[in-house]
């Protein structure tokens, strides 16, 4: 059977460094305990464990001073965590960008419901779907930001969005802000030291090349967020309340150590080349399929077309809708790739993508190769001429 060629790393990457394996078969077998719920020796050693995973990914990210590390299941939960702990009023402004994931969306429109406030998108440039800074600066100047929501980094069009100059440019409204990295963190350089990042979104699975079942968000300024996950923490048993103390009030249930020492390891391979060459690989390999893909007159690239992306990228073939694509690439040449609307709920108007039920995305990562997408744009011109 041929081998499945994979390109759906911003869904999960796969496959993982060899450490992370490593690490996570060793931790499974010889130490995966519940962390802090005992005074034996293993449980201490989870616990310190977790703690070191905290300071890498503090380090890593160039937090705060007071940064603080809280770990999660997932994103996900992590956008619930950050959103639904948020104090919100009626009169509150939440400017998205149109690049979101149904991670941030859902939960702002499950809270716009019972707390009334307006969710305004950031304005794009329809001709090359960037955002357009003067006509946000005028929608800020309009309608001042409470909170600010920005999507690193597109998992549809892999777009790298400016976010240094958004939160700038929102500075005087003094707004929270809120940065998802879960399609950037590892791939994307990252300070937030001295920004206006309040909260980042970190997933463990995607462009950390760590294992699924962990992510969190990192809290850059020592906000407070209103517990809305309840449970043991292992300490302070008889009291009924959550720890307002430190993070392990937002950390309810037993701690996941097997993934946390496969993310430990994760970023210890990730930081072991800078990140810059990663995103410049994948730039360099999205340009050749670009330049492949246009040379067939069937196909319909989305942009952004230029340098500006990671190794996102979008299209539709003519006379197919999307699934059709993805099936056919699956069951007739063995290579994965993600089809349909992404989560994404908002972009789509914009790439006007619906007659073909959403997109083909390929989305290319750490050991995929030009032979990979040579074999692509071969079964893309088979596929194009029937």
């Amino acid at each position: 059977m041929k081998k499945l060629m994979y390109l759906d790393n911003a869904s999960t990457t796969y496959p993982k460094p060899e450490s992370v394996y490593q690490a996570m078969e060793e931790a499974g077998r010889n130490f995966a305990v519940n962390a802090g719920r005992g005074s034996y020796s293993l449980a201490r050693k989870a616990s310190q464990l977790i703690d070191d995973t905290r300071e890498k990914m503090c380090n890593f990210v160039h937090g705060e001073s007071i940064a603080e590390v809280i770990f999660t299941p997932s994103a996900t939960i992590a956008c619930n965590q950050v959103l639904g702990g948020l104090e919100w009023k009626k009169e509150d402004i939440v400017y998205v960008t149109p690049f979101e994931h149904n991670a941030i969306m859902r939960v702002l429109y499950h809270l716009q419901k019972e707390y009334k406030f307006e969710i305004a998108e950031l304005a794009i440039l329809s001709e090359n779907l960037e955002l357009d800074k003067a006509k946000i600066q005028f929608q800020f100047l309009r309608k001042p930001p409470s909170v600010l929501v920005i999507n690193q980094v597109s998992n549809v069009s892999g777009y790298i969005i400016p976010w240094q100059e958004i939160t700038q440019m929102a500075e005087q409204y003094h707004p929270i802000v809120i940065l998802d990295g879960s399609q950037a963190l590892g791939l994307v350089p990252i300070a937030l030291k001295n920004t206006m990042v309040d909260f980042y979104i970190f997933a463990g699975h995607k462009t950390l090349y760590g294992p699924l079942g962990i992510g969190g968000f990192i809290n850059n300024h020592g906000r407070k967020l209103k517990k809305i996950l309840f449970g043991g923490t292992g300490s302070d048993s008889l009291n009924l309340t959550m720890s307002s103390e430190d993070v392990k009030g937002y950390e309810p249930g037993s701690m996941n150590i097997t993934a946390i020492v496969g993310l430990l390891a994760a970023l210890v391979e990730t930081m072991k080349l800078p990140i810059e060459e990663n995103l410049q690989m994948e730039q360099k390999m999205r340009n050749f399929l670009i330049e492949k893909l246009k040379e067939i007159p069937e196909v319909v690239l989305y942009p952004p077309l230029k340098q500006e992306a990671t190794g996102i990228l979008s299209f539709n073939v003519e006379g197919y809708q999307a699934y059709e694509v993805g099936k056919i690439l699956d069951e007739e040449y063995q290579i994965a790739v993600r089809t349909g609307y992404h989560c994404a709920p908002l972009i789509h108007k914009y790439l006007q993508n619906k007659t073909y039920g959403g997109t083909v995305r390929v989305s290319i990562g750490r050991f995929n190769t030009i032979e990979e997408l040579y074999s692509l744009v071969k079964a893309i011109q088979e596929l194009a001429v029937g």
